[in-house]
């Protein structure tokens, strides 16, 4: 997973300073959205290191519809083509996320919490993190009921365990010693 990350953090780049610029942050957040779904699914998985198959097949199968292969999204594929680099495309498009997000001043934030959150307490979490970290936040949440009770928040850098599960844990590790 890592020297995943590692080749695709280049590419990720390369793509966000080519949207950056020309002002298409979205509409590559939702190619290269498309393009990695399609380059996860095991059917095509093996396609990429097929000598059979040419990149410009791997191009077509790659980009969404109404992209022309000639639009830099589709030449950004050539290149990964060419270097056989598609089966990065899952990572790149997380990656590039991140940078959209860090351009865009919102942090990622995911809440994993005992119960479902409703709407207003949704708010008032976003509202405190935004006070804390000083960005704009986009939750993700979900539910995991064997946490007992509480919440962990990962804001990818940072995790606050408010837990039951956890809070127990600590007093294990604490009457252990």
């Amino acid at each position: 997973m890592a020297q995943a990350i590692t080749l695709a953090r280049p590419y990720a780049r390369a793509a966000f300073e080519v949207a950056h610029a020309a002002g298409s942050l979205d509409a590559w957040s939702q190619a290269l959205a498309f393009a990695g779904a399609v380059a996860a699914d095991p059917r095509v998985a093996g396609l990429g290191n097929d000598p059979r198959v040419i990149p410009a097949q791997l191009v077509a199968l790659h980009l969404p519809a109404g992209v022309a292969k000639d639009a830099p999204f589709g030449q950004f594929l050539a290149e990964m083509a060419e270097q056989r680099r598609l089966a990065l495309l899952p990572e790149v498009a997380e990656l590039y996320e991140t940078f959209k997000r860090e351009s865009e001043s919102q942090l990622l934030v995911k809440v994993t919490s005992a119960m479902a959150i409703d709407a207003a307490q949704a708010e008032q979490l976003k509202a405190s993190l935004k006070r804390r970290f000083k960005r704009e936040i986009e939750l993700e949440t979900r539910v995991d009921a064997s946490l007992l009770a509480g919440a962990v928040i990962d804001t990818g850098s940072e995790v606050i365990d408010g837990s039951a599960r956890g809070r127990l844990a600590k007093l294990a590790g604490a009457l252990g010693n």
